[in-house]
């Protein structure tokens, strides 16, 4: 059977990557990367306006400038006939939104909005309406703590609703005059389709959907602003469809700008993290999938709803039809081994990695991975950019236990790697003792393949296999894979995502495997890292928070 390919574009917080995949055995024929012109706006829009603080906006045309190079440049390195190409799909961070206008233009593309901060697309890390979101927690605290539950506790400044109360109380006009606000990856599908039609994860994930229940309720809505009681069936209005549907067929424009076939199979939007879990082959429950690079996003499918502490979010349909989608996360990890490797690294271990020709974390690896556990003499608690999953607190912070005027830094070096392990293993026994069970664990992104020690760290910690993604362009073959089933078998895809996940994810040939004397000993690790996270963490003793007030004064 001659093999018929699949276009997946991940949109990341700087850039755009294409990969070309075969549809028939999940092989990556070449992959394109095209930066957007304009970044991150974080201080001042492209004709100088300023920004507050914790603003963080994006241009909406750098997202078409990925389609019209990245692809073209992809497909021709590819080197196949765009005849045999069936559908293209993209996954994207999220929550990143913003507000158009009835003929699907955004607001910060016209003339007399331009000006307005508020008209642009609000990338997922703009902080800026954590007032809002503090607001929005207070007002479901008291009127739908059901619905707090399915999110851990805790809805994010960075999702939805919090960025459009922002926008409600700082910019009534742009609400009024946006039609819509859309999720940046339902946005870019429908410039390809020419219509807009919504995904499950985006919409259950951060925009408060679920499938049985619907949308927040109206009279919670106008609690929140009077302006918002009819949020649902305006702003946000539109069906919901689940991951791997069709959302439409190539425009022709948009065919001959991306030097594509036009009419093939678009799939709805997707977000990057929750894209990845079918690309290592997960598509049933007990496999809890980690995107690692510098935090952490934990998916995990389970076949009900369950609530569990701090988990960011549960989602039928959210990641793969048929299941609930689990997510969590560790908001510092790559970020917190960078953390120290730029600021506490003694002279004479730069001159160690030049002499050798290695990089700072391969000489601390290499000198760490010599330890045993408890062998540092050493705990800590990662929290130095807050925790996300249990605890859900930004204002925590972190802490190392046990230092001497003997402590090395690769000892420093290994025991922040544990402490970011306990998290996980935290995250592992609060899904499990509420009853999601997890076996294994899956690991893709840039921690994955490139620490070694870390890795088995994790394994040895949990006491569970891992299995690595062999892909470095993970989400964009996860897209790829929801492309082969919008496409459907017929025109040389798949009918479910099952199928295309047996046929096209690829794992490295090994799992990393625990060590069971170590994790007996981590065992007794981690119950002190748990009694300090119970100590600092859960109001005992507030002194993190009391330091931080001290500092900002």
């Amino acid at each position: 059977m001659m093999s018929k390919y699949t276009i997946g574009i991940d949109f990341g917080t700087l850039s755009g990557r294409a990969v070309v995949v075969d549809n028939q055995n999940g092989a990556e024929l070449a992959a394109a990367a095209a930066d957007y012109p304009h970044g991150v706006l974080d201080e001042q829009l492209p004709q100088n306006i300023a920004l507050g603080h914790d603003w963080a906006l994006q241009h909406p045309n750098d997202y078409i400038h990925v389609l019209q190079t990245a692809v073209p440049e992809a497909v021709r390195a590819a080197g196949l006939s765009k005849a045999d190409i069936i559908g293209i799909s993209i996954d994207f961070t999220a929550c990143t939104m913003l507000p158009v206008s009835a003929d699907n233009v955004p607001l910060c593309l016209k003339e007399e909005w331009t000006d307005n901060p508020h008209s642009w697309v609000k990338l997922w890390k703009h902080h800026a309406a954590q007032p809002h979101a503090n607001r929005l927690n207070e007002v479901l605290e008291q009127k739908r703590p059901d619905v707090l539950a399915r999110y851990g506790g805790k809805l994010s400044s960075e999702w939805m609703i919090a960025k459009i109360m922002q926008i409600v109380e700082e910019a009534p006009e742009v609400y009024e005059q946006a039609d819509q606000f859309l999720e940046a990856a339902d946005w870019v599908t429908s410039q390809l389709t020419g219509e807009i039609k919504k995904n499950s994860c985006t919409a259950g994930y951060k925009a408060i959907w679920h499938k049985r229940e619907g949308y927040l309720d109206k009279e919670t809505l106008k609690t929140l602003s009077p302006k918002m009681e009819n949020l649902y069936e305006t702003k946000l209005q539109g069906e919901i469809y689940p991951q791997g549907t069709k959302a439409g067929e190539l425009t022709p424009d948009m065919a001959e700008a991306m030097e594509l076939p036009e009419g093939i199979a678009v799939a709805v939007g997707n977000v990057d993290a929750h894209v990845s879990v079918p690309a290592m082959g997960v598509t049933e429950e007990k496999k809890l999938v980690m995107s690692m690079g510098t935090s952490i996003c934990h998916i995990l499918l389970g076949k009900e709803e369950q609530t569990v502490e701090g988990m960011c979010g549960v989602v039928e349909d959210g990641v793969i039809p048929g299941y609930y989608g689990y997510e969590a996360g560790q908001s510092a990890v790559g970020d917190i081994f960078s953390w120290f490797v730029e600021n506490y690294i003694p002279e004479k271990y730069e001159l160690e990695a030049r002499e050798k020709g290695i990089s700072i974390h391969e000489l601390l690896e290499n000198k760490a991975s010599r330890l045993e556990p408890g062998e540092t003499g050493l705990v800590a608690l990662d929290w130095m950019n807050g925790n996300r999953s249990v605890l859900v607190d930004t204002d925590l912070s972190g802490m190392i236990l046990g230092m001497t005027l003997a402590t090395k830094p690769e000892e420093v070096y290994r025991a922040l790697i544990e402490a970011t392990a306990f998290g996980t293993y935290k995250i592992v026994k609060s899904f499990t003792e509420q009853g999601v069970p997890i076996d294994a664990l899956y690991a893709n992104g840039g921690l994955s393949y490139k620490n070694k020690m870390l890795i088995q760290i994790y394994s040895d910690v949990t006491n569970k296999p891992i299995y690595i993604a062999e892909s470095k362009e993970l989400p964009a073959v996860g897209s790829a894979m929801f492309a082969s089933v919008a496409a459907g078998s017929e025109k040389g895809g798949y009918d479910s995502i099952a199928e295309a996940a047996e046929n096209m994810a690829r794992l490295q040939p090994e799992p990393v495997l625990p060590d069971q004397r170590r994790h007996e000993m981590y065992q007794k690790l981690y119950e002190e890292y748990e009694r300090l996270h119970d100590y600092f963490g859960r109001g005992e003793n507030d002194v993190m928070k009391r330091l931080k007030q001290f500092k900002s004064g």
